[in-house]
């Protein structure tokens, strides 16, 4: 996709959601703003309720009128829905119902995390540092198939009066198919090495993964295939991490997985992700980006979570949905100078003082104005 003209304006719906959510969200808009402004062009926000903030003041998770507005945007930058007032698993509407809403009534049905250590960060890991090495791995997760979205049975006495519980994980061959296709291709721009995971020698959708995953290999001759079951790929994410390219995956056992391979990074907080559709817009694919972490409600307000997940993720929605690498590429290289320069948020600060000898403390908000005055003008691109 082309960069686009100097003067465009880039309309995205901004969800801050619950928690730290919009703390993150907000440090992420001031990044991205400061990042088109360099070359003349501005971000339109409309900013809407999701999540528990919705419930409270709507009665739903997620309005349809809203659903709809992001439809019709070029993008959705979402911060983290959930907190304790909203936990009832008994109760009919949870602030997660949005996350289906949207990636369902949006048709985003892949979900890529990027999983790589910044130099500066091994020492957060709580790996040895000799495995971190060379680590960088793509997780492409199916969305909207699976025991998420089967039919289910919740928990009754039956007639023995013993309580059971049912849930279903379809899978449709198209529903494969496209995914597959999609980690191919990203794994032909990577290292030309795809693994795919599932429980085969179980589950009947695991053989059809398996299946649809060897035919679609054909039009794939320059990318090297494994399949591994997941408890074994679970095994040498920590052993050998560095060992995978891109990983692609059902449901449940991508979201599994890649909260997994988060701990390589050091944190939660630093890790993006990006949710993408088939929809095109004027400058890209229509997608939704969020950091992995959750709300996180007990440090909600404090201005101490970590900003730099939802930034990455701001980077994703440049490259994917604007066609803009370049300010993407500017947005990481800052955040690396960041890291680099030894500023921390409080997750990135080793429990071991010497460790933490050198770096700089942070709050959320002071960490996005850092990694905004280290963006410089994206090159390429005319100021």
């Amino acid at each position: 996709m082309k960069e686009s003209v100097s003067g465009t304006t880039y309309r995205i719906v901004a969800i801050p959601g619950d928690g730290i959510g919009p703390e993150v969200v907000g440090a992420a808009r001031t990044v991205l703003d400061g990042v088109l402004a360099t070359a003349g062009r501005r971000i339109e926000w409309v900013e809407i309720k999701v999540g528990g903030g919705s419930i409270d003041a709507y009665g739903v998770a997620i309005r349809p009128e809203d659903v709809e507005l992001c439809r019709t945007a070029d993008a959705v930058l979402l911060g983290a829905v959930g907190g304790p007032q909203w936990d009832d698993p008994k109760a009919s509407v949870r602030p997660e119902q949005a996350l289906f809403a949207l990636r369902s009534g949006l048709g985003l049905y892949a979900n890529l995390r990027p999983v790589s250590v910044h130099p500066a960060l091994i020492g957060a890991s709580p790996l040895r540092p000799e495995l971190l090495r060379d680590v960088d791995l793509l997780v492409v997760r199916e969305l909207t198939g699976g025991i998420y979205f089967g039919d289910r049975t919740e928990a009754a006495a039956s007639g023995s009066g013993e309580r059971t519980a049912l849930d279903s994980l379809p899978y449709a061959e198209s529903e494969v198919r496209r995914i597959v296709r999609l980690a191919f291709e990203l794994a032909r721009g990577r290292r030309h090495k795809l693994t795919q995971v599932d429980k085969a020698n179980v589950l009947a959708t695991s053989r059809l993964w398996r299946q649809v995953t060897d035919e679609v290999a054909r039009e794939f001759p320059d990318v090297d295939l494994e399949h591994r079951l997941v408890d074994s790929t679970a095994m040498l994410l920590v052993m050998r991490p560095a060992a995978f390219d891109v990983i692609v995956t059902e449901n449940l056992f991508g979201d599994i997985l890649s909260d997994e391979a988060s701990v390589l990074a050091g944190s939660l907080g630093v890790l993006a992700s990006a949710s993408l559709g088939e929809r095109q817009t004027r400058y890209g694919t229509f997608g939704l980006y969020e950091p992995i972490h959750g709300s996180a409600p007990d440090i909600a307000g404090q201005d101490v979570a970590d900003p730099i997940g939802t930034i990455l993720s701001g980077a994703m929605l440049l490259r994917w949905s604007l066609g803009l690498a370049d300010a993407a590429e500017a947005v990481e290289r800052a955040v690396s100078t960041a890291l680099d320069d030894g500023l921390r948020t409080r997750d990135l600060i080793p429990l071991h003082a010497p460790l933490a000898a050198g770096l700089t403390p942070l709050g959320t908000a002071a960490m996005a104005a850092a990694i905004e005055e280290r963006l410089g003008a994206p090159a390429g691109v005319a100021r």
